[in-house]
């Protein structure tokens, strides 16, 4: 990118297209001349531990997926060579290509440059690139990758044999304030290094694992399950120490690294392989990409983010998204992404769907006639499935099923070559049918079908063998036994395959209107975005008047008036034309189906019927009520909640404390709600910093499990200490006890006792206030409006999301959508970010006419029917009803409401319920052919005898 020019809404951006040397209309990806090749040099991709060739493709889902030839090519460099010219039967190969110039006009701009790792050859103690190994995560995540230097092996780069006793360090460039290193926190290394944990023990159950760590901030959904399932796995160690590495063996090149434990005092221990887990450093150029674009930077080279709207840059039209925001995890990443697009609906509105082309499938030829030809692709999903499952010798055995004509083995089935591959081939071999053998049809079965569609033949030709969950992932200590299972699975599915039936789908109208649940911050933000797109919204509040949780903050880390910022977002909802408020409000039914729902809503003024195409559920999370620590038998016990409305009213008693205490993960991280609720870490270090600032002579302690202040704010976390806010950490089975007392003084204080793990003995704190952080727990309302809208919750009772990273804002209830708390703890920032990207996908339906609803429904055989009415009442959806005819009372299935779930299908007494693409033939043909008639009668008649 050379230089923008212009302004929101007319962008004139002059890129620079660097010469691939490759013609990408004729290249194949047949990688000819990449066997052909003299040019050696380190792989980039694969954190140059393997080699490379000069002419190659990136890795192996690069799209497109055609090789490129850089700047270690010999005639590049020098001249000679050409090799590849002469071997590429596609004359595909162009050395005289240049850089070329290209003007593009655009509306709008997203900045999503990503992150660089940090570096730690900058740092000499860490003696990385000096000692051969001492490696960094993403060395050790590509060595654990089946496209990696190793195809999937953890070997060593000084013998190549498995290291089998394997130390991680964490904080790798983070959290240090020392010359060349971050402040802040990475946010992502703890998780990350419990992941590769995890795998290296699939690699080998009896490899030992050792975590030096300072907290571990496992702050995210379902991360504190995660950390424990780690903790808990055979020889793995989490050892609360810093670290140095203070040398190698010259002769087994193990490393030795120094730590301290509390027991045992300076000790040290020597390692197959030490991980550094290293950082996330702003991308690179920053600082030039700033210029260019016109934004501004913050402190540490990220963009610089508006706490009120993270997506937005100084720079009107030029949003942000991703890494680029601060170091962040995927899911947030997701869902920010998808709010910037949102943001740039709003902008560029009178432009949607100029610029949109139908996409046009190939004429789908009625194949229910022939006899079946199948063919099987075999899909080895990197080291998922290939690692565990002997993949070639399950190819042979597909070849020989019955009516299968074609089967093959692909790297990544879902990868853009092989997907065409798939469609190729269909068309090539005449196939009729397809089996993928691969992962979850809950994934990816959208994109097979559309793969075979693209065949010209009807997608429910389509079957997925599911042998990665089913099978490599539960069997990875178990290789010839998955491989047999994977044959047995497939096996079942060309069985299946045979039987299946064409089916069509259908068009369904969607009504434009949206309907939003909540009227905190997320629900307020995500109908302010759908509403300045052109669509009415709804917007349905529990209380009589908005703002949520967000009432009782009043100050963030970074200095925003929260209830400034309130009062403005109320406002400004209230002043749109195309959002009507309820409050005081209440749901009595919800009913309806994708782009047609009709919700009932009872009100202050009334009840009434809405219709609307897609549901918003914003209802935002309720705080826990302690029932430890005096918590509603002393008032100067309270909540982290209800501190800063004391602090922010400026409450005698508070400014004329001598000793404030607060004592983190109160209701939380315990067997009851297993859970980390993210923003209380912070919370007590904002309010901690504000009782200094009112008081500087007050005595704050704050005893804590792990600080979880992940990001930017492990600057605040350090300003508090420098501060003299004392921090004193507590073990789970050895809480803090709390009772009333009296200081040296003869003041009233409550004494709150606790063991000092540094001084190694049992200390007692004086405390005129005692600060509780209180765990955010799931709404009351949460289990009624998910029965009422059909969308599941997690373990820990919040929404859950269709998935953790590719659908983060979605249900897999079609057209209802989720953000904010009630999808779990987060901090303001985080929250509108996900308002936003709800916003967006919620627009994706909204902007479109109509939606395709699957062929997959039941079907009623009337001359079967007895009309019990069986179905109609374990349908869950409303989609079967009794209606009165000649022949007596029969059941009926509206098929735009039936989800295709088969419940009533069970049910039913007489057997004249069917569900399409799941029929008794169908399924019954992959009971035979797991366990055919002739293996299973000799085990039956065995077992009953002689009658």
């Amino acid at each position: 990118m050379d230089r923008v020019e212009g302004e929101v809404g007319d962008f004139k951006v002059t890129l620079t297209k660097k010469p691939r040397y490759i013609l990408e209309d004729k290249c194949t990806g047949c990688t000819t001349c990449v066997e052909y090749c003299p040019a050696k040099y380190p792989d980039q991709y694969n954190q140059e531990i393997s080699k490379n060739k000069a002419v190659h493709v990136y890795f192996a889902q690069a799209i497109p997926l055609i090789t490129y030839i850089d700047e270690s090519c010999l005639y590049l460099k020098e001249g000679k060579c050409r090799i590849c010219e002469g071997v590429c039967k596609n004359d595909a190969i162009d050395l005289k290509q240049t850089p070329q110039k290209k003007e593009i006009n655009v509306g709008a701009i997203v900045l999503a440059p990503g992150f660089e790792p940090f570096d730690p050859k900058t740092k000499k103690e860490y003696h990385y690139g000096e000692f051969a190994n001492v490696v960094t995560s993403m060395d050790f995540e590509r060595l654990l990758c089946s496209t990696g230097p190793y195809a999937g092996e953890i070997l060593r780069a000084s013998d190549g044999k498995h290291p089998h006793n394997i130390a991680w360090i964490q904080c790798v460039g983070s959290r240090r304030v020392t010359p060349g290193e971050n402040s802040y926190c990475s946010a992502v290394c703890c998780t990350y290094t419990q992941k590769q944990v995890i795998l290296t023990k699939d690699h080998d159950a009896g490899a030992h694992c050792t975590i030096f760590h300072n907290d571990v901030r496992s702050y995210g959904k379902d991360f504190e399950r995660y950390y424990e399932r780690t903790e808990k796995l055979p020889d793995v160690r989490f050892i609360r120490s810093y670290t140095s590495i203070v040398r190698e063996d010259p002769k087994t090149k193990n490393v030795t690294v120094r730590y301290s434990t509390l027991e045992e005092g300076v000790k040290e221990e020597e390692f197959d392989m030490v991980v550094l887990s290293i950082g996330l450093n702003p991308p690179v150029g920053a600082k030039g990409m700033a210029e260019k674009f016109g934004i501004q930077l913050d402190t540490n080279d990220f963009c610089k983010l508006n706490p009120v709207n993270p997506m937005v840059t100084n720079r009107p039209g030029i949003f942000v998204s991703g890494g680029f925001q601060g170091p962040i995890d995927i899911p947030e990443s997701v869902f920010s992404a998808s709010g910037a697009g949102s943001q740039i609906g709003q902008l560029l509105d009178y432009r949607r769907g100029n610029l949109a082309k139908e996409r046009v499938y190939a004429t789908e030829r009625d194949v229910s006639k022939e006899e079946p030809r199948i063919g099987v692709f075999v899909c080895h999903c990197g080291a998922n499935i290939g690692r565990i499952v002997n993949v070639p010798d399950t190819v042979e055995y597909c070849k020989t099923l019955p009516n299968v004509v074609y089967a093959q083995e692909q790297l990544f089935s879902c990868a853009t070559n092989s997907a065409k591959e798939i469609t190729d081939i269909t068309k090539e071999k005449g196939l009729n049918r397809v089996v993928i053998a691969a992962c979850s049809p809950r994934t990816l079965e959208p994109l097979f079908r559309d793969t075979v569609r693209e065949a010209g033949i009807n997608q429910y030709f389509c079957e997925m063998a599911n042998i990665r969950e089913h099978n490599s992932w539960v069997h990875s200590k178990e290789k010839e036994e998955a491989t047999d299972k994977a044959k047995d699975i497939i096996r079942m599915s060309v069985a299946r395959a045979c039987h299946l039936e064409p089916l069509q789908e259908f068009d369904l109208p969607v009504n434009k209107a949206a309907l939003v649940v909540g009227g905190g911050v997320a629900g307020m933000n995500c109908a302010l975005s759908i509403a300045n797109q052109g669509h009415e919204v709804h917007l349905v509040e529990k209380d009589k008047e908005l703002g949520g949780v967000v009432r009782k903050i009043h100050s963030t880390l970074d200095g925003l008036d929260v209830q400034a910022y309130l009062r403005d977002l109320i406002a400004k909802v209230y002043r749109h034309p195309l959002i009507h408020v309820y409050h005081d409000a209440t749901i009595p039914q919800a009913t309806g189906y994708v782009g047609n729902f009709v919700t009932t809503v009872k009100s202050e003024t009334g009840v009434a019927e809405i219709k609307h195409g897609a549901a918003v559920l914003a209802i935002g999370a309720d705080l826990y009520t302690p029932t430890e620590y005096l918590y509603g038998q002393d008032d100067r016990v309270t909540t982290h909640l209800d501190l800063e409305e004391r602090i922010f009213s400026r409450d005698e008693k508070l400014l004329n404390a001598k000793g404030v205490v607060m004592i983190q993960c109160v209701g939380c991280r315990n067997e009851e709600r297993n859970y980390c609720s993210r923003i209380c870490c912070s919370q007590s270090v904002k309010n901690a910093l504000k009782l200094k600032e009112l008081n500087p002579q007050v005595e704050v302690t704050i005893l804590f499990r792990d600080m979880r202040t992940y990001g930017f704010k492990e600057d605040s976390y350090r300003e508090a200490s420098e501060k003299d806010v004392k921090f004193i950490r507590y073990e789970p089975q050895d809480p803090p006890q709390v009772e009333a007392g009296e200081s040296d003084e003869g003041r009233p204080v409550l004494k709150v006792t606790a063991t000092d793990y540094v001084l190694g003995k049992k200390i007692v704190i004086d405390a005129d206030v005692l600060a509780l952080a209180a765990a955010v727990i799931p709404s009351a309302a949460t289990k009624e409006i998910a029965n009422l809208f059909k969308v599941t919750l997690s373990p820990d009772g919040f929404f859950k999301e269709a998935h953790v990273k590719l659908r983060p804002v979605e249900f897999g209830t079609d057209g209802v959508y989720l953000c904010g708390l009630a999808h779990y703890p987060k901090f303001m920032q985080e929250t509108i970010n996900q308002a936003y990207g709800a916003a967006g996908r919620v627009l994706t339906l909204l902007s479109h006419d109509t939606v395709v609803a699957s062929g997959s429904v039941c079907q009623v055989n009337e001359s079967r029917c007895m009309g019990c009415g069986a179905c109609v009442s374990a349908c869950a959806y409303g989609a079967l009803d009794l209606r009165d005819t000649k022949q007596g009372k029969k059941a009926t299935v509206n098929p735009v409401l039936c989800k295709g779930d088969g419940l009533c299908n069970a049910k039913c007494p007489t057997g004249a319920i069917s569900l399409k693409h799941y029929t008794d033939e169908e399924i019954l043909s992959e009971i035979d052919a797991l366990a055919p008639k002739e293996d299973i009668l000799p085990h039956m008649d065995a077992a009953v005898g002689d009658v």
